[in-house]
């Protein structure tokens, strides 16, 4: 097949949705297919693989629920899209979040120009609420329509898109990459000193909770004096300015801001770790860290909000605490790192759990979709045509 993976989102920046479409296009090229990602690059100087077609530079932050949005807004996008699509006449083309402006919604605009096309949405979001869904209804509505098939990454993001647009969705996750996670991974020779060690992954936004761990470390190190707290993650010296300031102020020691670290060196950061926390506030759908830290056989300390709940389970491969609760999230942190035996118990569990979310099973599960889709489709065509056949007949003999 030739499939169209299409990112609403800045490709040369980080980000769950990014790594979703870039598994997905490996593991169908591994397949023989014929796969482009349609996506803007805001990295003029940057080389753009040969599979990905870059649609313009032009990106903007754009604020959502406590995170920030790398979108394109440009105009010139929406002849470029109609151009393309209709000299590459793709089989499958696969929209990543179709309701984000403007690519996903210039694709859907222009989805005529390819009949034979089967369109595809998956839902990545979970959000308590979005106006964009509710004042732009008469608009999307029309896009959403032109959808063939719907997945949605978890119940969280089904149960979320389809308060706003009901329909059939069916749940395909995320998934994980057992080759660069795993048991097999060697852990970082400078952090292998015996020290307990906490792990924090992910950029500093609210959302994702940092501060509340944070605040949780001083009763860590009451009980434990010599745990570390590591944190890793795509954020700026910006960033991590008032964190490093409020320890500071209150002579918290221990704590190592590790900045950004490459795709070869974060699995070895998770298998240099006791215990991984991540003590987000709400608005995850799926939690992919979890899953790399399952894959890890790490124990996690968690917020129990509604899209970590789906992927771990309390005291089987981890603990939930009540989210922006730093003595709750301080009690678990201690009672996993004086407890090793539980600890191998619950990374043992989570290496089981983490296999079920293969990038290899999950991307046949979608291609599978793809090929049902297909089918009903093919079948609707043949009874328009059949249907047209007839009402001509019954003109000619009227």
């Amino acid at each position: 097949m030739k499939i169209a993976l299409v990112s609403p989102y800045d490709y040369f920046y980080p980000g769950g949705v990014n790594k979703h479409i870039s598994h997905l296009a490996m593991h169908f090229r591994r397949m023989g297919h014929d796969v482009r990602i349609i996506a803007a690059c805001s990295d003029e100087n940057a080389p753009v693989p040969h599979h990905v077609i870059k649609i313009t530079s032009s990106v903007m932050p754009f604020p959502v629920s406590g995170t920030i949005a790398r979108i394109t807004l440009s105009p010139r996008v929406y002849r470029r899209v109609k151009k393309i699509l209709i000299r590459e006449q793709f089989d499958v083309i696969h929209l990543h979040e179709p309701m984000t402006p403007v690519l996903p919604l210039a694709v859907l605009r222009h989805a005529p120009v390819t009949p034979r096309s089967v369109i595809i949405g998956t839902f990545h979001a979970y959000r308590e609420s979005n106006p964009g869904y509710v004042y732009g209804k008469p608009l999307l509505e029309r896009c959403f329509n032109r959808l063939d098939g719907r997945i949605a990454v978890s119940e969280a993001a089904r149960s979320y898109v389809n308060s706003y647009y009901p329909g059939e969705y069916v749940i395909i996750p995320n998934g994980i990459d057992l080759q660069q996670f795993g048991p097999h991974v060697q852990p970082l020779p400078h952090l292998q000193n015996g020290q307990p060690t906490i792990l924090f992954v992910g950029r500093l936004e609210p959302r994702k909770g940092f501060k509340y761990l944070l605040r949780a470390f001083p009763y860590v190190r009451q009980a434990i004096p010599n745990a570390r707290l590591l944190v890793v993650g795509a954020y700026t010296q910006e960033d991590k300015e008032p964190y490093v300031m409020w320890a500071r102020r209150h002579n918290v020691h221990g704590i190592r801001f590790v900045g950004p670290v490459s795709e070869e060196d974060l699995p070895r950061y998770y298998r240099s770790c006791d215990v991984f926390c991540a003590p987000s506030t709400g608005f995850e759908s799926f939690g992919i860290v979890l899953l790399e830290a399952m894959a890890s056989g790490v124990p996690i300390v968690a917020s129990d909000i509604t899209g970590y709940r789906q992927v771990l389970h309390h005291g089987e491969e981890g603990l939930l605490v009540e989210p922006e609760d730093e003595r709750a999230l301080a009690q678990a942190l201690i009672a996993l790192l004086n407890d090793p035996d539980r600890r191998r118990q619950m990374g043992q569990i989570g290496l089981v759990r983490a296999a079920q979310y293969s990038w290899d099973k999950v991307s046949r599960q979608v291609l599978h979709f793809y090929e049902e889709i297909r089918k009903i489709k093919a079948v609707q065509g043949e009874t328009e045509t059949e249907s047209g056949r007839n009402w001509q007949l019954s003109r000619l003999f009227s």
